[in-house]
């Protein structure tokens, strides 16, 4: 066939076949009608008096009747009210002019090259001359708003109180904007942090705004007397209240919602640590860092902070009124929804002390749908159950019920794991959404009956977690008992019948079965050295070490039985290393068994400290030992000093090691060790063994604390200067004759030196 013959045939594949039956004149609507209603006449049988026996006969109608009747059965009780739609700020365009402006001082503000703290201030007043007039509309703006959210941080109190004041009145507008909702997130952020300087009295305006040079500004513009801090967010919290349902459901007003509560409840804001409780987005943080902007990294925002009492208040007006008003409908829509559901969950932690948090009718109450006014009736409800049940599987509305379990009393916890969970774990927990929902109750257990009780369910299924991609269900089962402090004897043995760890020669492998996550059978015919190292085997391995009694026996005689040659090697694997620093830092291991950990590294302490992992074991060792054993460990990495010189991980173990130090005044640091042991003895039954543990770490995290040999250094630094500049002077005096230098004793007389 041709090439024309094959284009004939696949135009005729795509539309031929349509329009042959067009050309045919064939109708098919009609053709399946008429099969249709022949099918239907051959089903109905026909009387004698032309009539179908199955015909349905109308009844009569009533006159005075309505013709269309509204069908609410499927609605829910309270519909939700259609909130009037809130506009977003609208400025008009900037001037290109001063849009052109802007996009210079940028490069200024990601350089900060500043050559003074006065230059900077002239710079930024400056800046603020230019924009007079224009605040809220450059706020509008792309480019423009995320210009200001780099020069808010370089900016003084009042400049920052005077932008809050203009956006006073138009503050509801400028919150669900795209962009005006991230500068005035950024603004809350700065005001959590002036506030706490209010509240000391103390007030950083800087230097007085000037006005631009020309032929008629004035030397310096006249400031007007503006709100504080505190007054400007209460005024935020008050516009911003009235409209809460609608801002929780806004995708752009639902962050500043976040940060507001957060600002008046004075709990850390940016948590660097902990990378889910940060208010931006993944996206967003991206787009800043791409754009050099650099975030406000402030120690307060990362810490719990004094608020005024006021903030108390309006906190505490804001939650109760928003809850009560708040209708069921909206309260079930915003538990599943990515907007409004973090906001949500946010109100729910702030509420939790409330003596009303779980009253009938409470904001809790409506979000689970009755639950809680239907356990004091002992009524059940179909509906929420599927509700409940669908939340469990729900990607948002996981996270959701994740909050309710940690924040919920032992009373509903317990409502809540027999209706929701008892006899379903073996589904959930294997579930990749509700395993995590899962892992929440287990680790939120309120008393030891509750945990027993998930213990004898998952127990059972132990093997098919840990080899399922499961092992976060056991180790929180693990956590909860640490924290409840309870018998671990039904883990222990769950995991045993979990590994096919049943004689107790078997056993003696816990520590091998576990750090590899392979069953006994397995490991036998395995090649140890091929074996990888398991992540979540080590987490376990670590959440077994903070069993207080004799919990963590079982896992340490495991240890002990070990080649030292393979623990050795540990040291140097990323999991393996963290699984002996374990070892040697929990308080729950005895100290026999650290200080025989600690003989079995001896004479390989500088091979691992010249290692990014081994050389954190080092560390961890040094930590738990006594002045004798820290001078043998000082004597072998004086042996390879100059390889430790060398490397980065070895510098950081010489100077915490104090080893410079220790050449020049060895007796001396034996006594400041001496010290320090006296000090951590004196202090651990008040602190406990933490003390013993962080010691090293604080001072070093101390700028007052020195290390031996910054110290050191630091006294020869001043030592050379003073020679330095003392012989400028005097060799010029005495350079050229054999004068002898007299100095003066504390007496007044004059001796030779």
């Amino acid at each position: 066939m041709g090439v024309e013959g094959k284009r004939k045939t696949r135009r005729g594949k795509r539309g031929g076949e349509s329009k042959r039956k067009e050309n045919d004149g064939v109708d098919v609507t009609n053709k399946v009608d008429q099969s249709q209603q022949n099918a239907d006449s051959d089903s109905l049988h026909v009387t004698a008096k032309g009539v179908t026996a199955d015909e349905y006969v109308p009844p009569p109608m009533d006159a005075n009747a309505p013709l269309f009747y509204h069908d609410t059965n499927g609605q829910d009780e309270e519909p939700q009210q259609s909130a009037e739609r809130i506009s977003p700020a609208s400025y008009g365009l900037v001037n290109p002019d001063l849009q052109k402006y802007l996009k210079g001082c940028e490069g200024m503000l990601d350089d900060q090259a500043f050559e003074s703290a006065e230059d900077r201030e002239i710079f930024v007043n400056n800046v603020y001359s230019e924009i007079k007039g224009c605040e809220l509309q450059l706020t509008t703006d792309h480019e423009c708003s995320r210009i200001l959210e780099k020069l808010f941080p370089i900016s003084s109190n009042y400049q920052i109180r005077r932008f809050l004041s203009l956006m006073q009145e138009d503050i509801i507008k400028l919150v669900v904007h795209r962009f005006s909702s991230h500068t005035i997130q950024t603004l809350l952020l700065l005001s959590a942090i002036a506030v706490v300087s209010e509240m000391r009295g103390e007030t950083s305006d800087g230097f007085a705004e000037v006005a631009a040079n020309g032929e008629d500004s004035e030397p310096q513009e006249i400031r007007t007397e503006l709100p504080a801090f505190e007054e400007l967010v209460l005024n935020i919290v008050n516009a911003l209240s009235e409209q809460w349902p609608y801002m929780m459901a806004n995708e752009y007003a639902s962050h500043i919602l976040r940060v507001l509560l957060l600002v008046l409840a004075g709990r850390p804001i940016e948590d660097q640590k902990n990378s889910k409780s940060a208010i931006k987005s993944k996206r967003s943080a991206k787009y800043m860092e791409d754009k050099n902007g650099a975030p406000i990294n402030h120690r307060l925002l990362s810490e719990k902070r004094a608020v005024p009492e006021s903030f108390g208040h309006a906190l505490e007006n804001l939650l109760s009124s928003v809850g009560n008003s708040m209708s069921d409908y909206t309260a079930r829509g915003s538990t599943n929804s990515a907007v409004g559901s973090p906001v949500l969950q946010l109100m729910l932690e702030l509420q939790e002390t409330s003596p009303d948090f779980e009253k009938p009718g409470s904001l809790l109450d409506k979000c689970l749908m009755g639950l809680i006014s239907d356990a004091s009736a002992n009524k059940t409800n179909p509906r929420r159950n599927a509700y409940i049940e669908m939340m469990v599987e729900d990607v948002v509305g996981s996270h959701f019920l994740q909050t309710v379990v940690r924040t919920a009393s032992a009373q509903l916890f317990q409502i809540i794991y027999d209706q929701y969970f008892s006899g379903k774990i073996r589904t959930l927990a294997f579930h990749p959404i509700s395993n995590f929902v899962v892992q929440s109750v287990f680790a939120c257990a309120k008393n030891e009956q509750q945990l027993d009780h998930m213990v004898k369910e998952a127990g059972p299924i132990f093997g098919d977690l840990l080899f399922k991609n499961r092992p976060g269900v056991v180790r929180a089962l693990i956590d909860s008992a640490v924290r409840l402090q309870s018998n671990p004897k039904n883990i222990i043995g769950a995991i045993y019948n979990g590994l096919d760890a049943n004689t107790q020669e078997e056993r003696n492998e816990l520590i091998n079965l576990l750090t590899f996550l392979i069953k006994y059978p397995d490991f036998v015919k395995a090649d140890y050295n091929t074996l990888p190292f398991k992540i979540q085997g080590s987490l376990i391995i670590q959440s077994i070490l903070q069993l207080s009694g004799d919990g963590q026996g079982p896992l340490l005689e495991s240890v002990l039985s070990q080649d030292p040659t393979r623990m050795r090697s540990w040291c140097k694997d990323p999991s393996g290393s963290r699984i002996i620093e374990a070892i040697l830092a929990s308080m729950q291991v005895p100290t026999r068994t650290k200080r025989l950990m600690r003989e079995r590294l001896s004479g390989h302490y500088s091979d691992l400290a010249l290692d990014k992992y081994g050389s954190h074991v080092v560390d961890a060792a040094w930590k738990t030992a006594d002045i004798a054993f820290k001078e043998s460990i000082v004597q072998e990495l004086l042996q390879k000093e100059t390889q430790l010189q060398d490397s980065r991980s070895g510098r950081i173990i010489l100077r915490n090691c104090g080893i410079e130090y220790y050449k020049r005044r060895a007796d001396q640091w034996r006594e400041r060790e001496r010290g320090l042991e006296r000090k951590k003895h004196m202090f651990k039954d008040i602190l406990g063994e933490k003390l013993l543990l962080n010691d090293n770490a604080a001072q070093t995290a101390d700028p007052k604390a020195e290390t031996f040999e910054t110290k050191a250094q630091s006294s020869a630094l001043k030592k050379n200067k003073r020679k330095t500049s003392d012989a400028d002077e005097i060799d010029s005096l005495f350079n050229n004759t054999n004068k002898r230098v007299a100095s003066i004793d504390l007496n007044g007389q004059v001796s030779h030196v």
